[in-house]
């Protein structure tokens, strides 16, 4: 092609790759994603749908990412028609979707870019978003026996590319499996980042914890901490473990090198004083999240009494000093 005559290559391009339009009925998709069956009062009408090059209806009805973004939206579109909604009198509708871009990895699809458009015919709402799913983050909060009132932190160190970061630093997390199944992707998490095998029953949800008790605005939301939800539909759950350990098998920890070769993985663990994790983990968000729900959940008692629930008598009085009494005024420890 000629550089010269961007317009005509574009043209070209778009000969060669026709775009692939097709008309989502929501019956049809709940049907084929098995999920809610319900009628939608503002998803009632099909809604044009154009796909990026080499992917099909099936494909992207099949990524979980979007099948989750797209339930949520419409749920939550048909709020608008309770008395006390701010868009009840003017609702949105959903009306366009166009799949910009999409990621494989091993034939899957790994992220999806995409625009909707969404008016209440005088105003339309920002639609851009980058789907990539739900991940799990897990604050490791490690006790030496010698020292029960010392508390380190396991953070990785590993190459974040699009922070244009080669040792960025943060507690571990990854991205969930199809299955959305929290518990078991915490677990495997830590193995491939830190190479210590857990048992899920041992993660204390935190975020769920914290949820529990808020005020909840009944939209249909996951039980997660949304990290940038003005662009993307990460939603992370942010999971507690704490364990008593040798001084030596701490010393074990320190500096380890794990990750996924194949992957491109090289991380690098990294303990911290629990005390300093707010200053270390000050640019990452999930870190800081963790970091303000542990404090948070501690304060109110409501963390202590899941570790409680969670341990037998021994073992919670062997791992009682995990949880320290907030701080009185002159700053000293109860």
């Amino acid at each position: 092609m000629d550089s010269r005559f961007p317009r005509i290559n574009q043209y070209l391009r778009h000969l060669r790759h026709p775009s692939q339009f097709f008309d989502l009925d929501p019956r049809e998709f709940f049907q084929l994603t098995k999920g809610d069956k319900r009628e939608f009062k503002y998803f009632e009408s099909p809604v044009k749908v154009e796909l990026a090059e080499d992917l099909t209806k099936q494909q992207l009805f099949d990524f979980p990412a979007f099948r989750n973004w797209l339930t949520a939206l419409t749920k939550n579109l048909d709020l608008q028609s309770k008395p006390d909604h701010p868009f009840q009198e003017k609702p949105f509708k959903l009306q366009k979707i166009t799949i910009q871009s999409v990621d494989r990895r091993e034939g899957h699809i790994l992220f999806l870019k995409l625009d909707a458009m969404i008016s209440n015919g005088s105003m339309q709402l920002p639609g851009i978003a980058f789907l990539r799913g739900g991940s799990v983050a897990v604050l490791m909060i490690i006790i030496p026996k010698e020292s029960r009132h010392e508390r380190l932190v396991i953070m990785t160190e590993q190459s974040r590319v699009p922070a244009g970061s080669l040792v960025f630093r943060e507690i571990p997390a990854g991205m969930i499996d199809a299955e959305q199944n929290f518990g078991g992707a915490a677990a495997r998490e830590i193995l491939e980042e830190t190479g210590l095998e857990i048992n899920k029953a041992e993660l204390i949800d935190m975020t769920q914890l914290a949820l529990r008790e808020a005020k909840d605005s009944n939209e249909a939301l996951q039980k997660a901490m949304y990290p940038s939800p003005g662009g993307s539909d990460e939603f992370i759950s942010i999971f507690l473990w704490v364990k008593v350990l040798d001084r030596l098998e701490i010393e074990g920890i320190r500096g380890r090198l794990t990750g996924k070769r194949t992957r491109g993985e090289l991380i690098k663990l990294y303990l911290c004083d629990y005390q300093d994790l707010w200053k270390e983990g000050a640019r990452d968000a999930k870190t800081l999240a963790a970091w303000a729900l542990y404090e948070s959940l501690t304060r109110s008692g409501v963390l202590q009494n899941e570790l409680e629930a969670l341990m037998d008598s021994s073992a919670a009085s062997l791992q009682r000093a995990v949880v320290q009494v907030a701080p009185s005024e002159s700053g000293e420890e109860h």
